[in-house]
């Protein structure tokens, strides 16, 4: 159960798909270039293959325990926690002027998926935390920013996201917690909320919740909420902690997976009111808590990505030990490992495939981010921004999906094995459902990209990435090799399955609202299946050159037929989902309601 850190697929993704060469020339970013991230990756894994990743299982037999309002974290979280944020990983893509190392996310990307193969579990805390970053960072005060951003970064404190309610799920437009204000210009907080990832521990010395609240007159809907800072314990003036809060813990969860992570209960106000602090303006706090979730959103793709690996090589490496039967080509007379088997190998080869092309898109997504944020020129940050909103919800959609199946076919190459808990499988299984889920569940991010990705523009941005790669189709058929010329051949069908897709999406979404909107999810795999593809596909034109050059030879070929393999084993569903899509809309709704 051990893992190492796929340090050079990494370090290829990020220098030839995300050209790191081109985000080190953004101003700010000169000395991040691929020396410096080969050096970070390099620490991040000895980190993390040393001190997180074995604590995983510990973490998932002996969880995290709420008693009397507190909190305490698995064995050994505690003392993890502590080194990660003595070795300043909170602040790595964060500003130099509030603590951070104001390193690009091109780079973060990578060691934000290595921390979550080590223990999903464990780095949810920090995932929520630069959630809070970040929204301070955009519309705090000058005054909050003072007193909370330098605290985070360090990994002093912790941060989180307050949401969801008993009655309010998905839809905030139903969120009742409720803020008073005071004489002070602070808000007095009531409510309850639930569902909050890491909303007590007792890994830092104080947490600062982000809360969805309404002031009293504020619109109804969405239109009405508000963003508050409230700190489990108030800040004094001088920096030094001061009185607890009136925010209690008063329960968490017990799940189907990420048992280490506590998942709080938190109750504001029961007591008088806990202090909250405006962020920005009133009723602007959607769109506040909307950074965060962005933030959010890729991390989780990310995450769908780092157990997909960790399921990945905990199963090549039973493979390679279970002896079963002798191998059906006659080429072993006796029982063998597994790993013989045609059909556990096209199981390895599924999971390696999935898990490196969604990498892939995520490097190309975070190097997009860089570009958006940091690029002198104000059309590249545009035209970067809009590329970049489009894989969100690709890269949490897909690659969390994505893990769902990968971590399921770790769990049947260990077939009945599988099934029993000691040998780790069924936690990459279940820990991943959650990906799903959390941070919007897959439908919620499928219409984000019918609606705000795709119907709003009628297609253009959709359409500008399908011509993307169709350039790519036409350098893959120009080497002429076999394995290229077969994946251009499904990319070619795969991106015309998609165009037909998105002229249905950016033509009918409001004349036929119900039959779109029944096919978002199957849009977003379509879509997501072939931008990790046309990755995949990028991949081979760099390895096959490679390998053709001498350089590293084994790597690069193993890189030509992993693309390979998954523009014929996956690029292919493509098809199948432009049908369902197109001509699938009237069956998903046709059922009376009382038939059910």
């Amino acid at each position: 159960m051990s893992y190492t850190a796929p340090v050079k697929d990494m370090l290829f993704a990020m220098e030839h798909l995300a050209r790191i060469d081109q985000v080190a020339q953004i101003p700010g970013f000169e000395d991040a270039g691929l020396e410096t991230a080969a050096a970070v990756l390099e620490e991040c894994a000895k980190f993390n293959e040393g001190v997180v990743a074995p604590l995983n299982f510990e973490g998932d037999k002996n969880p995290s325990s709420w008693a009397d309002g507190q909190v305490t974290t698995s064995p050994g979280f505690k003392q993890a926690f502590a080194q990660f944020a003595e070795g300043g990983w909170q602040g790595l893509q964060h500003p130099v002027d509030c603590g951070g190392q104001g390193l690009p996310k091109t780079i973060g990307a990578a060691c934000v998926e290595m921390i979550n193969s080590a223990n999903l579990s464990f780095a949810l805390c920090p995932l929520l935390t630069d959630g809070a970053i970040e929204a301070l960072l955009t519309a705090g005060s000058d005054a909050l920013k003072a007193t909370y951003l330098e605290k985070l970064v360090s990994g002093q404190w912790t941060g989180t996201m307050n949401l969801t309610e008993p009655q309010a799920g998905s839809d905030l437009a139903l969120v009742r917690t409720k803020a008073e204000p005071q004489a002070d210009g602070t808000y007095k907080i009531f409510g309850t909320k639930i569902f909050i990832t890491y909303g007590e521990h007792d890994m830092a010395e104080n947490i600062v919740h982000l809360v969805l609240a309404r002031v009293a007159g504020a619109p109804e809907g969405v239109k009405g909420i508000s963003l508050f800072v409230v700190p489990k314990f108030m800040v004094n003036a001088d920096g030094s902690l001061g009185a607890r809060n009136d925010a209690h813990c008063v329960s968490i969860e017990h799940k189907l997976g990420i048992k280490a992570s506590p998942t709080a209960v938190l109750q504001f106000g029961d007591h008088g009111g806990a202090i909250g602090y405006l962020v920005g303006e009133e009723n602007r706090g959607l769109e506040y808590m909307f950074i965060m979730m962005n933030a959010a959103r890729y991390g989780v793709g990310l995450q769908g990505i780092a157990v997909a690996e960790r399921s990945y090589q905990h199963a090549v490496a039973y493979a390679r030990e279970r002896v079963q039967s002798r191998p059906v080509d006659g080429s072993i007379k006796a029982s063998a490992a597994i790993i013989h088997h045609p059909d556990v190998r096209r199981m390895l080869m599924t999971m390696r495939a999935y898990t490196e092309a969604c990498r892939a898109m995520a490097s190309v997504a975070a190097a997009a981010f860089d570009a958006a944020h940091h690029h002198p020129d104000a059309q590249v940050r545009s035209d970067n921004a809009a590329f970049y909103e489009f894989l969100v919800p690709l890269v949490k959609g897909y690659s969390t999906e994505m893990s769902q199946e990968v971590t399921s076919l770790g769990v049947q190459v260990h077939g009945g094995m599988g099934f029993i808990e000691e040998t780790g499988a069924a936690q990459y299984y279940r820990d991943s459902k959650i990906l799903t889920i959390y941070e919007g569940t897959t439908a919620i991010q499928a219409n984000d990209l019918v609606g705000r990705k795709t119907a709003r523009d009628g297609g253009q941005m959709a359409r500008a990435v399908a011509a993307q790669i169709a350039k790519t189709e036409a350098e893959l058929t120009e080497t002429g090799t076999p394995a290229a010329l077969a994946v251009a051949r499904e990319l070619a069908a795969a991106r015309a399955a998609y165009l037909e897709v998105v002229d249905f999406v950016a033509g009918q979404t409001k004349a036929q609202p119900n039959a779109v909107y029944a096919a978002s999810v199957p849009y977003l795999m379509l879509a997501g299946n072939l931008v990790a593809g046309w990755q995949m596909g990028r991949a081979l034109l760099v390895a096959q050159a490679k390998a053709a050059a001498g350089e590293e030879v084994d790597f690069m070929q193993a890189k030509v037929i992993t693309a390979r393999f998954y523009a014929e084993h996956i690029l292919v569903k493509a098809a199948g989902l432009r049908s369902a899509i197109l001509h699938g809309g009237e069956s998903v709704c046709a059922l009376p309601l009382e038939a059910f």
